[in-house]
C-alpha cells in the first residue's frame, strides 16, 4: 500500500483520538545524544521526566528494552533536532541512524520508534527549568526535560509531523503490524 506507515501504524496519541476507549501502552520521549540521553515517559496525559541515561550503543539501547518492558511502553517518540529554518543538521543525520538501529531492537517486541522534530525544545527546556526554579540547567537535567518537551510537542501536534522508522526485514515489520504480545494482566 502507499499510505504512510504513519498512517497505516498510528502512534498512540492518534490511536487514542480515534478511540477513545483505547488501552494501549504508553509513550516514552527520548531526546538522545553522543554522551546522555533523556528521557521522559506519558502515561496518559501525565508527562514526566524519567532520567538520563549517559550509556551509548547497545548498552544504550539494552537499558532503554528494560525499562520500556517494566513501564509499559509500547512507542517511543524520539526528538530529532533541525536547524532553525528547519533543515537536517549533522545532529539530526546522528538521531536518525540511532533510530534506525534502535527501530530494529524495538519492532522485535512490536514496539513502534517515531521521529518528532523537536527544534528549539532545549531552549524551552532551560526556560522551564528556570521558571520552575530547578537547580541546574546545565548538564544532565535539561535533557530528561527536553525530551519531556519532545513528548509534549508529540501530544500537542496529535502526532502530526511524525515520522515512523520503519525496519527493512519483512518480518520485524509484520511484528510492528502485530504489535507487542498482549499482556492480560495488562488490560
Amino acid at each position: 500500500s502507499s499510505e504512510r506507515w504513519e498512517v497505516r501504524i498510528p502512534p498512540n496519541v492518534v490511536r487514542r483520538k480515534l478511540d477513545p476507549s483505547w488501552r494501549g501502552g504508553f509513550s516514552l520521549g527520548l531526546d538522545w545524544g553522543l554522551s546522555r540521553t533523556g528521557l521522559a515517559i506519558s502515561k496518559g496525559f501525565c508527562i514526566r521526566p524519567l532520567t538520563v541515561l549517559e550509556l551509548r550503543g547497545q548498552k544504550l539501547e539494552r537499558r532503554l528494552v528494560e525499562m520500556a518492558s517494566k513501564q509499559e511502553v509500547d512507542e517511543f517518540i524520539v526528538g530529532v533536532p533541525k536547524s532553525s529554518d528547519g533543515k537536517e543538521t549533522e545532529q539530526s543525520n546522528k538521531v536518525r541512524s540511532f533510530a534506525g538501529r534502535f527501530a530494529v531492537v524495538a519492532a522485535e517486541r512490536g514496539w513502534r520508534v517515531y521521529l518528532q522534530d523537536e527544534h528549539g525544545t532545549s531552549i524551552e527546556a532551560t526556560d522551564h527549568m528556570i521558571a520552575e526554579g530547578i537547580g541546574n540547567c546545565k548538564g544532565r537535567g535539561v535533557d530528561a526535560y527536553a525530551a519531556m518537551k519532545v513528548l509534549e510537542r508529540y501530544f500537542g501536534c496529535m502526532g502530526e509531523g511524525i515520522e515512523m522508522v520503519v525496519p527493512k526485514q519483512p518480518e520485524l515489520q509484520k511484528k510492528l503490524f502485530e504489535g507487542p504480545p498482549q499482556d492480560l494482566d495488562f488490560f
